[in-house]
């Protein structure tokens, strides 16, 4: 089967505004990569907001808020989501139909992993003691404040590593773009192996591509987590909270 393979395939001219099925294979990478970032960086915000709303005290309202945002991003699946965001938001809200399907993919893929990190954030606040939300009570510290200097910088640190899955997961679930046409890798794959019949090299060098990704996710996260760690400091994510 080896002595069948050719690929020098991706040297040839696919007859569209790439020069080679390469150049369009890295183009797609690049959309890959663009759908992942910018995803990445939706749900962190809306997924450190909506986890920290979660644990305010005194505030059963704003907590069910959050709670129904995660219940509901989290138990639709991303493929309807993307759908949803594509066919059924534009023609409810007619000023997003010229939205373009790039960006509609971003707040898809970000709001669905939002309700995840949300939940991480969530338990990242509550696995810290009760004391460092009081200590920051004595100090003077608006809730505003004991959030931003006192329970955030230890709740990050401690969900680094599921943060570090759900990067990852991001990226590969950005193969669902090829959904409502946005040229990722997957959609690449596709149109070059029902173009070319050469369904073996094409795949197996997008697989790569997908590795090479997730192995630099890995890299630079362990790389954060390994500088921003406290010495000593050890929680358990059973550690009594109650923030």
């Amino acid at each position: 089967m080896g002595s069948n393979w050719d690929w020098q395939v991706f040297l040839t001219d696919p007859g569209g505004k790439y020069p080679t099925y390469l150049q369009w294979m890295l183009s797609a990478w690049g959309w890959t990569v663009s759908v992942s970032i910018l995803a990445l960086i939706v749900a962190l915000v809306m997924g450190s907001l909506i986890g920290i709303i979660r644990t305010l005290p005194d505030s059963p309202w704003l907590v069910r808020l959050g709670n129904a945002w995660v219940e509901l991003f989290r138990n639709i699946p991303l493929l309807v989501q993307i759908f949803l965001w594509y066919h059924v938001i534009p023609a409810l809200i007619p000023v997003m139909k010229g939205v373009p399907p790039f960006v509609l993919v971003v707040l898809a893929l970000g709001f669905f992993t939002s309700a995840r990190i949300a939940e991480q954030v969530r338990s990242g606040v509550q696995a810290l003691p009760k004391g460092q939300r009081y200590a920051g009570m004595a100090v003077g510290f608006t809730t505003p404040q004991y959030y931003r200097y006192v329970l955030l910088p230890m709740a990050y640190r401690i969900i680094l590593p599921p943060l570090t899955s759900e990067t990852m997961n991001i990226f590969k679930n950005s193969s669902v773009a090829f959904a409502v046409s946005v040229t990722e890798l997957t959609m690449f794959a596709m149109q070059a192996q029902e173009e070319t019949s050469r369904g073996i090299e094409v795949y197996l060098a997008v697989t790569v591509l997908y590795v090479i990704s997730a192995f630099a996710i890995n890299r630079i996260m362990a790389f954060i987590e390994k500088k921003t760690r406290v010495p000593g400091f050890i929680v358990s994510a059973s550690a009594g909270g109650g923030h």
